[in-house]
């Protein structure tokens, strides 16, 4: 080993990918190689394989994938930190939804990054995190400043809340369903829910008493 590697060595950031998509995987894990002071120590295409080798790979930063097959990467999340505390876990998903975000930042995740995001920013989120920052996709950043701005005694559960939300964005309930990943009945229910709860008649009256009220 010469003098050059050890310098580097103490500052090189280990990186595992868990990614079932292969072009993406394969993306990010070139981008992330040619990068001075990262490497790739493995990638993966499930969360079973990533936690077999998690102690002898021993990364720094793990990048995540939410929907994988077979075990999902919230459950992957968990068990990694529990495993391996100090690893930072960032999430690199398409989706955007609270429900998601919120339960992968419980289950232990340190940022959370959508898939259209530029190459670059994937390098700053991994410096980021390790620098002790929690990077964000500044729509999941707006999510979370919002959740903590929201009334508490709203009497919506999180998903009546979620459709009121989308449902005030102009979504029609074909969208908010495919979004959610529920069927249009489920939405139609969820909304005379919320009718039902804010004692309203309508669409509209029920977006105004929630924006008055702060419930969304």
């Amino acid at each position: 080993m010469n003098g050059t590697q050890l310098l580097r060595s103490p500052q090189t950031i280990r990186i595992c990918i868990v990614e079932d998509d292969n072009l993406i995987r394969d993306g990010f894990a070139l981008l992330i190689n040619s990068t001075y002071g990262f490497k790739i120590v493995n990638t993966y295409y499930r969360c079973e394989d990533a936690l077999k080798n998690l102690q002898s790979d021993a990364p720094d930063v793990v990048l995540m994938d939410i929907e994988l097959p077979g075990m999902n990467g919230i459950e992957g999340i968990a068990r990694i930190k529990k495993l391996r505390p100090k690893t930072n876990i960032i999430v690199v998903t398409v989706y955007e939804n609270d429900e998601l975000v919120f339960k992968a930042l419980c289950a232990g995740a340190g940022g959370y990054l959508t898939k259209n995001m530029q190459p670059g920013r994937l390098l700053e989120a991994i410096r980021d995190i390790q620098d002790g920052g929690a990077p964000m996709s500044t729509n999941i950043a707006r999510m979370v400043v919002a959740s903590f701005q929201k009334n508490r005694n709203s009497p919506l559960t999180a998903r009546e809340t979620e459709v009121l939300e989308l449902l005030s964005k102009g979504k029609s309930y074909t969208t908010i369903a495919e979004q959610l990943f529920v069927d249009k009945e489920t939405i139609r229910t969820h909304i005379k829910n919320i009718y039902w709860k804010l004692e309203v008649h309508s669409k509209a009256e029920a977006i105004e008493k929630a924006i008055k009220e702060r419930l969304i």
